[in-house]
């Protein structure tokens, strides 16, 4: 079974940082593109930041020079550094990964997302 799983959300004052990370679990074989995604409450959901497997990024113009995007393939695990938070940042945060993983002996590929974690910033 594989699973996608954020952590690292919580409430943090404007002008702090906070630090996500996402694992995808199981059999897998390997990962492609990794994004980190955001809904606020009333809105729609949006990309923040996106990693390829070969690392290229990018970054949602309200984020740039805020937040940075990582990926530790040896973990299977891709990071959110968010630092300089602020109160419109609040949102619940969801990790989407494209990658290939082995059921019953065959490769198989999927994108796959997880539950999300909070991130809520005081003023």
């Amino acid at each position: 079974q594989v699973q996608v799983v954020e952590s690292g959300g919580g409430l943090v004052q404007a002008g702090g940082f906070l630090r996500l990370s996402c694992v995808v679990s199981g059999r897998i074989l390997s990962i492609n593109a990794m994004g980190w995604y955001r809904q606020a409450p009333g809105k729609q959901r949006e990309l923040v930041a996106s990693i390829t497997g070969g690392g290229s990024t990018k970054y949602v113009d309200s984020v740039k020079g805020r937040f940075t995007i990582s990926r530790d393939n040896a973990k299977n695990t891709v990071y959110l550094q968010m630092n300089n938070l602020k109160p419109e940042d609040t949102a619940a945060y969801y990790c989407k990964a494209d990658f290939i993983f082995v059921r019953n002996d065959r490769f198989n590929q999927t994108l796959a997302w997880g539950p999300g974690t909070q991130v809520t910033v005081s003023s």
